[in-house]
């Protein structure tokens, strides 16, 4: 086995997250032991040289939680505390209206 494989663990899911000028790829991915994972990546397009830079974070199942109530935490002080002016992006045609049973977006997330 080499290095390359080592790194490169094998992704179970993924969904790409268009926002204005930046994408978050949010990768599930399995350890050698089939213990998920997550991998969540911001991508953005540098305009002096067109090169992309990305930035991870690795999240493990035994913090998901204390991550979600952090993440909820400081987006409702950021609505509590400052008018928050939600963009409209064009929809990515892979992400277009879908919709789950009960009617609501797949992307609808409340915090």
């Amino acid at each position: 086995m080499g290095d390359f494989e080592n790194k490169e663990r094998e992704e179970v899911f993924s969904k790409k997250v268009r926002a204005g000028k930046r994408t978050y790829f949010f990768d599930v991915k399995a350890t050698r032991s089939n213990d998920y994972y997550i991998t969540i990546t911001e991508s953005k397009k540098r305009f002096e040289d067109g090169q992309f830079i990305k930035h991870k974070i690795f999240l493990y199942k035994e913090d998901f939680e204390k991550f979600a109530e952090g993440l909820t935490d400081v987006v409702n002080y950021i609505k509590s505390n400052q008018e928050v002016i939600e963009k409209r992006y064009e929809p990515n045609f892979d992400d277009a209206y879908a919709e789950e049973a009960d009617g609501r977006s797949k992307d609808d997330f409340s915090f």
